[in-house]
């Protein structure tokens, strides 16, 4: 294991298992969960939904961009867990400069998996984080190679305007274990595109979150791109890097079944 560090390019190491986590990231959190702690998650996010026992029942110290310091304060936490883009980088080097503090940077499925491992070793349950990435790079390695010409994607998680995911992106690189090309993988994180944009697309997928899309929004966009096949998709699967990944390869395994019948 790589060493870690805090914010601040500190090493960060914790010698005794924490007792009082703070979780601000909603992956993380189930993470957490998985990996078989329990009251050692003192706080989470209003966004931290899984499990549901503990989105019911842990204290909730604000949203991911929208900590409150005060509540975070009142838990005094051993360990506050965030990430590069989902949380607010002023907020937590504010609370970093108090408590031990680490920050996740994912972009990839070899990102997701050190994160998993890099948990495991600050929470003193690396054997468990190990067998979850090792079950997670089993599955995503059976999946299949798609046979012929892959359709082009346009995944959308956002309307009024409608916004995509560019080429920097976990989704994107989610998309290609998908097995189709992103429509948009020339442009940089999470664009704008217009209904013109999406003209060239074989398929549009609509993520359930962070935009609720629903079926009103497939009439829609059938409508207004007659060309395209559209799709309401599970954006969790898509999106969440924690243990939630171990759901995925099966999850693309039938949506790629969907995706082929399209002509």
């Amino acid at each position: 294991m790589r060493p870690l560090y805090d914010p601040f390019g500190r090493p960060l190491s914790l010698p005794h298992p924490p007792q009082r986590i703070v979780s601000l990231v909603p992956s993380q959190t189930e993470l957490l969960y998985d990996l078989g702690l329990r009251d050692e998650v003192a706080g989470i996010t209003k966004f931290c939904i899984h499990p549901d026992e503990w989105f019911r029942g842990k204290t909730r110290v604000g949203g991911t961009k929208t900590v409150h310091a005060d509540r975070v304060a009142a838990l005094q936490p051993d360990l506050v867990l965030a990430n590069k883009e989902e949380n607010v980088r002023e907020q937590v080097e504010a609370l970093a400069q108090d408590y031990a503090t680490w920050v996740s940077d994912i972009e990839t499925l070899d990102d997701a998996l050190d994160m998993i491992r890099s948990i495991g070793a600050l929470v003193h349950r690396a054997r468990e984080a190990e067998i979850i990435a090792r079950k997670i790079r089993g599955r995503f390695d059976r999946l299949e190679p798609v046979q012929g010409p892959k359709k082009r994607a346009g995944y959308l998680i956002w309307k009024d305007p409608y916004m995509s995911v560019g080429h920097d992106t976990f989704i994107h690189h989610m998309l290609g274990y998908l097995g189709v090309e992103n429509a948009f993988a020339d442009r940089g994180r999470y664009p704008e595109v217009s209904i013109e944009d999406l003209q060239g697309c074989d398929v549009i997928l609509l993520s359930s979150e962070p935009y609720p899309f629903a079926e009103k929004h497939v009439e829609e966009l059938l409508q207004a791109v007659p060309g395209a096949a559209v799709a309401l998709v599970d954006g969790e699967l898509f999106s969440w890097y924690g243990s939630r990944l171990l759901h995925t390869p099966p999850y693309f395994r039938n949506l790629r079944t969907a995706i082929a019948g399209i002509d």
